[in-house]
């Protein structure tokens, strides 16, 4: 142990956490963690006494596992040299009341009273962090594509029927263009369900990952828009007249502005026509589509078919996805710069094991662990970035943390 000689923590006064003045890498900096139960922050205020008693429960029951001083040496098990207190105190707590599902960590902490814990987060927290991993070792299989190159990947089996990016050039096939991302998932998942009946397309997207599906709707909606490139017999300038009438669901233009209606703009005309043909005879299913399908003669369907044909497309409102590095500066707004948490309830990232981040992340995502902030962040994430962002934090140079007591603030006179 490199650093137990020193009182680690900052601390409160009596039930109130004042604030204190926190020194990393010989940069100091305030931070203010407000008012607080004393409870939670007890191991603030751990002496050089705990820290010994900490570590000879934590080598008994701990090292095991967790490696010698904190420094995993097994897959998917984090390291916790350096840690912040607060943090592994009640993270401890939590696999004590059986908030997180792991039986191995449930049954180690299952005996330890409130002071032991104490006393094991105040040392494993007063120990040197591991040393980042090297660029070579931080990740040995080569890096996912992001989404959009593996929808481009996914979608190349489109192209022959639905066009080059998307863009119909068969009469009869629908542009898969300015589609939003939802809209687009819907309609495939209706194909793979057979609620749409379309021999060959439950055949080409059953194949299709959750995953797979996502990204080639996001591909296709950021394409650049363009019209079919098919004929649109009919008469445009009557079909707008009749269009007044879906303007209410598809947008001005038959630009949609509903992620659950389809953009009608630059479709291809015949593809317009068997649709509504299918609403009218109910080989398609949709209540909403089955009135305004049966009220209009075939030629009005035509007419509508050459005057959305002609409307310009707008790709959908769908942000590019956030690189790496993007993602890692939100990341930074809790844990901390380049993963080095400044506040003793955020856990440091920094020189974390990869495959332990990655599974945390994976974790959050799919619900398996419960946190209102993490299941919100990583809702965005694909594969590819949370590979990503578990090597950018597994390289970064860990800093452990010296709290220093500041007296309270004096009462306003």
């Amino acid at each position: 142990m490199k650093r137990s000689a020193r009182i680690v923590f900052l601390t409160m006064f009596g039930a109130s956490l004042v604030g204190g003045l926190l020194a990393t890498a010989g940069v100091a900096q305030t931070i203010n963690l407000g008012a607080a139960n004393s409870a939670d922050f007890k191991v603030v205020y751990a002496t050089a006494q705990d820290v010994a008693e900490g570590r000879r429960v934590a080598d008994t029951m701990c090292a095991g596992c967790h490696g010698i001083n904190g420094i995993s040496k097994q897959k998917g098990v984090p390291h916790i040299a350096g840690q912040r207190p607060v943090y592994l105190h009640l993270e401890m707590k939590i696999y004590q009341t059986g908030g997180r599902g792991s039986n191995i960590m449930a049954n180690t902490v299952k005996y330890m009273n409130d002071d032991a814990i104490m006393k094991v987060s105040a040392y494993y927290a007063s120990l040197e962090p591991a040393e980042p991993a090297s660029g070579g070792s931080a990740k040995t299989a080569p890096a996912k594509p992001s989404a959009v190159s593996a929808g481009k990947s996914a979608a190349a089996g489109c192209g022959g029927c639905h066009g080059e990016a998307g863009i119909s050039k068969t009469p009869g096939m629908p542009s898969l263009i300015g589609m939003d991302p939802k809209y687009f998932i819907a309609a495939t998942n209706a194909y793979k369900g057979g609620q749409r009946k379309h021999d060959m397309m439950k055949t080409l997207v059953s194949g299709l990952s959750e995953t797979e599906l996502n990204n080639v709707a996001l591909y296709y909606a950021l394409q650049k828009p363009g019209k079919a490139q098919t004929p649109a017999p009919g008469n445009a300038a009557a079909g707008k007249t009749a269009a007044a009438g879906c303007v209410g669901c598809h947008g001005e233009g038959g630009v949609s502005g509903n992620p659950a209606t389809p953009s009608l703009a630059g479709q291809d005309a015949q593809y317009f026509v068997d649709a509504m043909r299918a609403y009218k005879d109910g080989s398609r299913n949709d209540a909403t589509m089955k009135g305004p399908a049966t009220s209009i003669d075939e030629t009005t369907t035509k007419n509508l078919a050459a005057y959305y044909a002609g409307q310009a497309p707008q790709a959908p409102k769908v942000g590019k996805p956030l690189t790496v590095a993007e993602w890692a500066e939100r990341c930074d707004r809790c844990h901390g710069v380049n993963g080095n948490s400044t506040d003793p309830r955020s856990p440091a990232l920094a020189a974390q094991r990869l495959e332990y981040l990655e599974r945390v992340l994976r974790a959050y995502k799919k619900g398996e662990r419960k946190s209102k902030e993490m299941a919100v962040m990583s809702e965005g994430l694909d594969d590819a970035l949370v590979d990503g962002l578990a090597a950018h934090y597994a390289r970064q140079k860990a800093r452990g943390l010296a709290y220093l007591i500041l007296p309270p603030s004096p009462a306003p006179k």
